[in-house]
């Protein structure tokens, strides 16, 4: 399987008084992965506007969505199987996941919040808080993937901060939840196995771990996963099931020195995705070996 990273370091999607410090953590794993598989795409310097849509910063994140629309379609047309997307906040998930949505995958999405949000009930106003539920097909028409995912191959796994209207929307949802105390390689793909789907894109927010494990996180929030146990459910998975892509965002360490304390988490979850292929489909593949 050939895996190619696209870099992605926005930030106008995030509301975090630390949301420029994406940048920096963008570039940051960027430097450690393979420069012949890897591409950048450029984002605008402005913040951009909301265009009346409720979305903060909105053309600039509808800008970034074309131009990484437009690199996937390349790596695709190029050969490449699976692509990785680097962030940047939570909104490089928006076409990363379009790409590979009419396949219907199961959507893992590993994350302290829901991403559920809508503009009208955002109490922020960034991107980053509705780009699931835009997925999912409510969102400006624009922003809307021509193929929605399907509430019933999402999993929410490791939440633990859901505002209220989240909370309503994914009790009719169809949408299936994985607390950070129920999180396990097993119950994982218990979880998928129950989705019915043959492959499966892991969206990876980087605040799904314990802020005491990983601390370069815009919006902490404690009592996450340990990075040892999401390594491992990680190489279960795409051990198990065909990978149809990947995200890992929203890495804003304090300065690019801190970066460093956080790169072996990093590389580790590299490390976890990148066995996709060497064990054979159905095998039990829960090796916690580092690469």
């Amino acid at each position: 399987m050939t895996i190619n990273y696209v870099v992605v370091p926005q930030w106008q999607g995030s509301g975090s008084s630390r949301a420029m410090q994406l940048v920096d953590g963008a570039e940051s794993i960027r430097g450690d992965l393979p420069s012949a598989s890897t591409r950048t795409v450029d984002i605008p310097l402005e913040a951009g506007d909301h265009q009346g849509t409720g979305v903060h910063r909105y053309s600039s994140l509808l800008l970034v969505r074309d131009r990484l629309r437009h690199a996937l379609a390349e790596g695709t047309e190029a050969g490449v199987d699976t692509h990785v997307t680097i962030g940047g906040d939570c909104g490089v998930e928006l076409a990363a996941i379009e790409h590979v949505s009419a396949s219907e995958p199961a959507v893992v999405w590993l994350d302290a919040h829901p991403d559920l949000h809508t503009a009208a009930t955002s109490p922020s106003g960034a991107f980053t808080g509705m780009v699931l539920r835009t997925l999912l097909g409510d969102g400006p028409s624009e922003l809307v993937p021509a193929h929605p995912v399907r509430g019933d191959r999402v999993i929410l796994a490791g939440v633990r901060s859901i505002d209220t209207a989240e909370d309503d929307y994914i009790g009719q949802s169809g949408i299936r939840m994985l607390g950070p105390t129920d999180f396990s390689a097993e119950t994982l793909l218990d979880a998928i196995a129950a989705t019915g789907a043959d492959s499966v894109y892991l969206h990876i927010d980087l605040d799904v771990l314990d802020p005491a494990d990983f601390a370069g996180l815009g919006s902490p929030v404690p009592f996450g996963i340990e990075a040892a146990v999401l390594v491992e459910a990680i190489r279960a998975v795409v051990g198990k099931y065909a990978l149809a892509g990947a995200g890992i965002t929203e890495f804003a360490p304090a300065s690019m020195t801190s970066a460093v304390d956080d790169s072996p988490t990093i590389l580790r979850l590299l490390g976890a995705l990148n066995s996709a292929g060497r064990y054979s489909r159905g095998s039990s593949a829960t090796s916690t070996e580092t690469e």
